[in-house]
């Protein structure tokens, strides 16, 4: 960090005491209650602006289909579950996320998507997913959620040992900009108070390095500029074969 944003940040740091003190307590913990809530009002947002970079993204996954049983997809941190209207008739869908109180608006998107056949709702957290079998899923989709794990690498590590081999990956994340730009300086000066807005998320993740490190066979990915608020206009998206 430049001088100039260190002092931004520490300042914006010192602004969040009351939100850091509310942690601490652990009243903090109430507003996982509130989170999917507003989670479904933005993702409404996102799935519109981003609907034709989705629909582009998963118009692979029949590719990853075993020749003799429905796709199998797991998805990680699938919130209020935005990402089915864009899988395959027939897929069978197995939800995990760690918070549980997402499960009321998740119900209303699968009776939307009557298209898929849904397994399970695991609470679980990308890191620790000791559930789901080795091996036992075609596809692994994560959107929106790298930016909050505690241990990407230890996420993709995990979604590695579930997938079957030649199974693949299916990303969209929002990650850190350039350093050399005005959206890099304020990802990291109003990172505090974004970390407590959105649920623990990151917003200067250079979270592709991470994927390039990961042990994938084969590596799609691209950069994009998505349309949205600047602070996550940075994109990655594409997929991972196992």
């Amino acid at each position: 960090m430049t001088t100039v944003m260190r002092c931004c940040y520490w300042a914006v740091y010192a602004l969040c005491l009351p939100l850091h003190l509310m942690h601490a307590v652990g009243l903090w913990d109430m507003y996982k209650r509130v989170f999917p809530f507003c989670v479904h009002r933005i993702s409404v947002t996102y799935n519109k602006k981003m609907h034709d970079k989705k629909k582009e993204l998963f118009r692979s996954l029949p590719e990853f289909r075993g020749s003799d049983r429905p796709l199998t997809i797991l998805e990680i941190g699938c919130g209020t579950g935005t990402n089915f209207e864009f899988y395959p008739p027939g897929s069978r869908v197995i939800c995990t996320d760690p918070n549980p109180h997402f499960q009321k608006y998740l119900q209303e998107n699968m009776g939307a998507n009557e298209h898929l056949t849904y397994d399970r709702f695991v609470v679980a957290s990308g890191e620790d997913m000791g559930s789901i079998e080795d091996g036992s899923v075609d596809v692994v989709v994560c959107t929106l959620v790298l930016c909050s794990v505690t241990s990407v690498q230890q996420t993709l590590r995990e979604t590695h040992r579930m997938l079957r081999p030649g199974g693949a990956f299916f990303f969209m994340e929002h990650v850190v900009a350039d350093p050399s730009t005005w959206t890099y300086f304020f990802q990291n000066v109003f990172q505090p108070l974004l970390c407590y807005l959105f649920d623990g998320c990151n917003v200067n993740r250079s979270t592709w390095k991470l994927l390039e490190a990961a042990e994938f066979s084969e590596l799609k990915l691209r950069h994009i500029e998505a349309p949205l608020i600047f602070v996550i206009k940075p994109h990655i998206m594409g997929y991972a074969v196992k």
